[in-house]
């Protein structure tokens, strides 16, 4: 009995700190871009909505959207999740090249993505979704990971193994942006080398040089976590095109 009384609360308090969220950690020379606590640095924009409009209509979508962020976004056990509605989660700040760590978490039948400089979109799946041959460009059944507003059958357009996760199960991504070509790995497997990013908004333009990370919210809900950004400096930037 003497064993209980003195187990019982040591297991109390370690289920307590288990159900805590701790503050992010990010590996060396990473920081957080999401504190775990709250929408601070964040707000709510969805491009697609507001590309084609200007002056006050576009300031009152805008607005709209910041005001309703909230309604959608939450924060739970230090996990920034989503309804599967509502406006992408978009960072205040803008960055250029960067190695960029998330976590993710989704449920079946859901479709996201992470937009890099405000552009889609490295893409989110339900893998076990069957081809649809109506749909010859849209390939879940490959996986998650590819640059899936690239010209269909592109290099980087879809990923080059299906590296998904089961559901219920966290999936990691580390994505590298130098220019406009792109690198991702989902799970610690390649999925895009290095394939060129199209610029969505205007194909006959660059990606743009700088733009807001941007997780996009689409059908279902999506959990997301350990969000950290490495800048890479012009030097490293050089080296890594060089070598690629």
């Amino acid at each position: 009995m003497s064993f209980v009384r003195l187990f019982l609360p040591i297991t109390l308090f370690l289920a307590g700190t288990i159900s805590s969220a701790a503050e992010p950690s990010p590996p060396t020379g990473f920081r957080a871009i999401f504190n775990g606590k709250d929408l601070a640095g964040w707000h709510g924009l969805n491009p697609h909505s507001v590309a084609k409009l200007t002056g006050e209509k576009r300031e009152a979508a805008l607005k709209t959207m910041r005001d309703e962020f909230a309604s959608h976004w939450h924060i739970e056990n230090g996990e920034l999740v989503n309804d599967g509605t509502g406006p992408y989660a978009t960072t205040d700040e803008e960055f250029g090249d960067i190695e960029f760590l998330i976590e993710y978490k989704t449920v079946a039948k859901a479709d996201s993505g992470i937009y890099l400089r405000g552009t889609p979109q490295v893409q989110i799946w339900d893998s076990n979704q069957k081809f649809d041959p109506k749909k010859p460009d849209r390939h879940p059944d490959l996986g998650s990971g590819g640059l899936f507003n690239n010209t269909p059958k592109t290099p980087g357009r879809d990923p080059l193994v299906l590296a998904d996760r089961p559901f219920g199960e966290w999936n990691s991504f580390r994505i590298r942006q130098v220019g406009a070509r792109t690198w991702v790995w989902l799970n610690e497997k390649l999925v895009v080398d290095g394939a060129p990013m199209e610029n969505y908004w205007d194909k006959t333009k660059p990606l743009p040089a700088r733009g807001p990370i941007m997780l996009q919210t689409h059908g279902g809900e999506i959990r997301w976590r350990n969000l950290f950004v490495r800048e890479i400096g012009a030097e490293e930037a050089q080296k890594l095109s060089s070598a690629n």
